[in-house]
């Protein structure tokens, strides 16, 4: 199989799974248990997401400068701080265990 026709067929694919959301009936959505999960699966993914691109290094956990900067800006969130605040502290504190060498 070439390139483009792997390329040809993830956007097929892509398509077909669009196409099949607007086709599922609005009743399978509408329970409770199933808009709870619809609501919280966003919140997940990207939860993933910033802790793969904090955590990780290739193929290998690291804990860093990244890592450091997340936890502050959990802690920061927790403490109901503006969401500017908690980027510019996590951000600080990031470039300054940086320039100390770590990380």
């Amino acid at each position: 199989m070439s390139l483009w026709t792997a390329v040809l067929l993830a956007c097929a694919a892509a398509f077909g799974l669009k196409l099949l959301g607007y086709l599922v009936p609005a009743r399978w959505l509408e329970g409770e248990w199933t808009s709870r999960v619809m609501t919280l699966l966003p919140v997940a993914l990207l939860a993933g997401l910033v802790l793969v691109q904090a955590a990780a290094s290739g193929a290998r956990l690291v804990v860093d400068a990244r890592l450091a900067a997340v936890a502050l800006a959990i802690v920061l969130l927790l403490l109901r701080a503006s969401f500017l605040v908690v980027v510019a502290a996590a951000a600080v504190l990031a470039a300054t265990l940086r320039a100390l060498g770590w990380g």
